[in-house]
């Protein structure tokens, strides 16, 4: 995710609002930005107080000020919950006076916060959430997916995983938006190019034991165990799949890492790993993890 990017976009966008006849003031003389994100959870390490900090160096960069006016940043933790999301994003718009927000949250929170943005007619940028709900049912004239969505996750990684061999699929998914949609998404892929899916088995978000879950990876027979989570959740059933030798006869493919995960992961031992950042293996992930001294060598194909 690029939260300083997106912000520029977000500045220019208020910026052109702002010349509006229909809008005469922004936020009683202040650009008022909030990010809202996760500080302490399952997220925190990709999608927390490092957006924020993102975000306050985008003010920075671009001058501080929009048609004049100063920009001005909050934040809150959402901590993992729709309801804290959408309350949250309803009283930025109507008692704060926030402009714009920036999110960094699982896809159930945004899809609500994107009804209450569009309902108040104020922007919102998705820098975290994958939901392709978020540009398809859930569409928005108001909502700006910045990021990468759970068809791009699939495509790259589900289509590759089948070419070299990866036919039959077990899935370990978490159980919200994000997980069905990214769960679904590939599995459309795997079965359009003839695989097949042989089981799947939730877990709710912020899962700290998996054994019981990639036992019955096991236990499918599948040659493919897809991932379909993120954040904690990734690292914790990558480290446990490890400690069960599930990985001695499937793959463990994650259908999305970051590398905050690699280096979460460090020091995991031999564990075969498919990503889309790591096909081809030259210039990979893994690569650049084990030249930085991060982690370990362990395969990502």
């Amino acid at each position: 995710m690029k939260p300083r990017q997106a912000l520029h976009s977000a500045a220019a966008l208020i910026c052109a609002s702002a010349t509006a006849a229909s809008y005469a003031q922004i936020s009683d003389d202040t650009v008022k930005i909030g990010v809202i994100v996760d500080k302490t959870g399952v997220y925190s390490a990709n999608g927390g107080m490092g957006v924020v900090r993102a975000v306050e160096m985008a003010v920075k960069d671009f001058g501080g000020k929009v048609q004049g006016k100063s920009v001005q940043v909050i934040s809150t933790d959402y901590q993992n919950k729709v309801d804290i999301a959408a309350s949250k994003a309803r009283e930025w718009f109507d008692v704060d006076k926030v402009d714009l927000i920036i999110e960094s949250t699982d896809s159930a929170a945004a899809i609500a916060m994107q009804k209450i943005a569009a309902d108040k007619k104020k922007p919102i940028i998705f820098a975290g959430s994958a939901s392709t709900a978020l540009t398809n049912k859930e569409c928005s004239a108001y909502g700006i997916h910045w990021v990468y969505d759970t068809y791009a996750l699939a495509t790259g990684t589900g289509r590759a995983v089948v070419r070299n061999g990866g036919d039959s699929w077990y899935f370990i998914t978490a159980d919200y938006a994000f997980g069905n949609a990214l769960e679904a998404d590939t599995t459309a892929i795997v079965k359009a190019m003839g695989g097949k899916v042989v089981g799947t088995v939730k877990h709710p978000l912020n899962a700290s034991d998996f054994a019981s879950f990639l036992l019955q990876a096991q236990n499918s027979g599948a040659k493919v165990v897809g991932l379909a989570n993120a954040g904690k959740d990734t690292q914790n059933a990558i480290r446990q799949a490890n400690e069960f030798a599930i990985t001695a006869k499937q793959t463990v493919a994650a259908l999305l890492v970051f590398d905050t995960d690699v280096k979460g992961l460090a020091g995991c031992g031999n564990t075969p790993l498919q990503s889309e950042s790591s096909l081809p293996a030259e210039g990979s992930l893994f690569t650049w993890c084990v030249r930085q001294g991060f982690c370990e060598p362990f395969s990502l194909i």
